[in-house]
């Protein structure tokens, strides 16, 4: 299959082509057990298909909720997608308007078909035929950003070539289960419904993906490390193919097709079962893991198993070692710094891997979300439904949330460290062509009473240059806009090869110590021969950042910047202070004597900044400049932060 040039640079960006992977296999072992095991088609019945089946499981409250939003969609017409609209990727890199129409056709449908199966009288119905109807007249079932996977590039879909994206594998879920939760109803008004969703669903995701080899599931190359995408589409297909396939073979295939891509994306991982992706990403691939082996376990009536696996355990506990407070998590590359996590998920892997930290994580979560069955991105159908079945439980869970004081991981080089005096430090090494990357080795945040101070701010709304060879003409994923140096006018640059060196990790008492070099991840021209950075969190005084640096010869100019959202008052020679929302203050002090110290609002009045301010809140964002006009070839630079 040709790839065009746009989706060659964005697969290189989301999957990890130059790291080698690690032969777990934790799947291969049961690819035997899927032919005898696997239940047909017409026996597997995993969720009520009746209205008093569903409300004897879903709490009354959260009845009401979605059928609450099954009425606010019947007020809404299915719209069509324009070619015009379709075109505005390839004319203007614009994706949003196309994701507009798209996505909330999508959430529209979703919404009266589960208010259908609760309700079960019939109302929703007709709305619900529009809607099927509406998607089944589509030309592609992805976003247009991702139309170019195709032979004839990008623009308009060629209808010839169905291909497989995040979008089209998640429209197949939602039909199939709308066939599966409805089809009986469905039947009474046309025998013909349910023949068009098995046709669309079939030509466009269920054959292609039997059939064509997608660079995002690696290709046909087993040593390809994956990205999200694998387990995202994996999970979906899986859905799909239990759901719908009537050839017993086929269905067989299409599990082990599907096994193959989730455990060549569990091989994918560090030992640690981290992700370099982020939280935010974590939610369409760890978890999206997750949502494949619950299927599989369900669908052998438990001959696949794998929740007491140690990898596995190790994947759900991720999320929660990255937790900062509230709606706050350790954002690296392009992962959002908030996000309202999915407490019943969480609750859930936490349950099946007998993890009660994660459980008590997902309670507290879904009660903070005032019992929200929707919250975070609205994607992931088939989670959604095993849910909606866990929310009984999940609400009289009580256990203890206490997030961790001290973390690392050392497969991306990531520490965290808390005190009890409410402040808080993550710090970074890796490399610079990591999966969604930012030039951003050795950046570091800090946050106090949960509160941000000093942030990465993370990606902003995604256009064609987000994927493009003009990638780091965005501000914010180049070194310059993260909390690190810029040495001689020269910023970090792109590509594995510009990494982190001589990555150490120490925690003892009540010092945790994170230490890199980080001159590899600047050009030679920079002149550098070492940059080591020192970040340690001492519990009783504050975090300090310690640089040490050799160059070739005393260095021309030096800058420094800090990344924040709080009003920063500079008055004062060698120090800064931070105020936040509560009226406390964090100070930085630094040498007066080296640096000159100015602020900025960061506008660049660029489409890609509209996401920001959602991450934010709708903060501003400024940056903060120390500049030197020249230093010695040799030198250290401390900075402290106190609270």
């Amino acid at each position: 299959m040709k790839t065009h040039p746009l989706l060659l640079l964005f697969w290189l960006l989301s999957s990890l082509t130059y790291a080698q992977i690690s032969h777990r296999n934790i799947l291969t072992p049961f690819e035997s057990k899927i032919a005898s095991g696997l239940i047909p088609v017409d026996q597997w019945n995993p969720f009520p298909q009746t209205a008093n089946e569903w409300q004897k499981i879903i709490p009354k409250e959260e009845q009401a909720a979605l059928i609450h939003k099954g009425e606010q969609a019947l007020k809404k017409a299915f719209q069509p997608i324009p070619a015009t609209v379709t075109l505005e990727f390839l004319r203007t890199g614009n994706r949003t308007d196309y994701e507009a129409i798209s996505f909330d056709k999508r959430y529209m449908l979703w919404d009266i078909v589960l208010a259908e199966a609760i309700e079960g009288k019939g109302r929703f119905t007709d709305h619900i035929i529009d809607g099927i109807w509406s998607v089944c007249e589509e030309s592609f079932w992805g976003i247009n950003a991702h139309i170019g996977m195709q032979k004839a590039g990008n623009g308009l879909p060629d209808v010839q070539e169905p291909v497989v994206d995040l979008f089209a594998a998640e429209t197949a879920a939602i039909l199939s289960w709308t066939d599966y939760l409805l089809g009986s109803s469905l039947d009474k008004q046309s025998k013909l419904i349910r023949q068009r969703i098995r046709y669309e669903v079939d030509r466009r995701v269920l054959t292609p993906m039997i059939t064509a080899q997608y660079s995002y599931l690696g290709g046909g190359n087993p040593e390809e490390k994956l990205s999200n995408w694998a387990p995202w589409v994996a999970s979906n297909y899986l859905t799909a193919n239990l759901l719908l396939e009537q050839n017993a073979q086929r269905r067989t295939d299409g599990v082990i097709r599907a096994t193959k891509i989730i455990n060549q994306y569990i091989n994918s991982l560090g030992d640690d079962g981290s992700t370099e992706e982020g939280p935010h990403y974590w939610f369409a691939s760890g978890a999206c893991v997750f949502d494949g082996l619950v299927l599989l376990r369900d669908a052998t009536a438990g001959k696949i198993d794998l929740f007491q696996n140690d990898f596995i355990k190790k994947i759900g506990a991720y999320i929660g070692k990255m937790h900062i407070a509230g709606n706050y998590f350790i954002n690296v590359a392009d992962a959002a710094p908030s996000l309202e996590a999915d407490g019943l998920l969480l609750y859930r892997f936490g349950s099946a891997t007998g993890n009660g930290a994660l459980q008590s994580f997902g309670a507290m979560s879904f009660k903070a979300t005032e019992n929200d069955t929707l919250p975070h991105e609205r994607f992931y159908r088939t989670r959604q439904l095993y849910n909606l079945k866990a929310i009984g439980n999940c609400k009289q869970y009580n256990g203890t949330v206490s997030d961790l004081p001290d973390v690392w991981l050392p497969s991306v080089q990531l520490m965290a460290s808390r005190s009890a005096r409410g402040l808080f430090v993550a710090a970074h090494g890796g490399d610079n062509g990591e999966s969604h990357n930012h030039n951003d080795v050795g950046d570091f945040m800090v946050y106090a009473d949960g509160y941000p101070v000093i942030i990465d701010v993370g990606r902003g709304t995604y256009t064609a240059r987000t994927f493009s060879r003009n990638r780091y003409d965005i501000w914010f994923n180049t070194s310059a806009y993260h909390n690190l140096p810029t040495i001689n006018g020269y910023q970090q640059s792109d590509g594995r090869q510009f990494a982190a060196s001589d990555v150490t990790y120490r925690n003892k008492g009540n010092r945790s110590q994170f230490s890199l070099d980080m001159a590899k991840a600047y050009p030679r021209e920079s002149g550098i021969q070492s940059w080591q950075r020192t970040i340690e969190m001492n519990k009783a005084k504050g975090i300090s950042i310690t640089d040490h640096y050799l160059a070739n010869a005393p260095l021309k100019s030096l800058s420094q910047s800090f990344m924040t959202t709080c009003p920063a008052d500079l008055s004062a020679l060698g120090l800064i202070r931070f105020l936040l929302p509560n009226n406390k203050k964090v100070t930085l002090t630094y040498d007066a004597s080296l640096w000159k110290v100015s602020v900025e609002k960061v506008e660049k009045n660029i489409p890609e900044e509209k996401g920001l301010t959602a991450s934010w809140n709708g903060h501003s964002i400024y940056r903060i400049s120390l500049t030197s006009g020249g230093t010695n070839a040799k030198g250290i630079i401390r900075y402290d932060i106190r609270f």
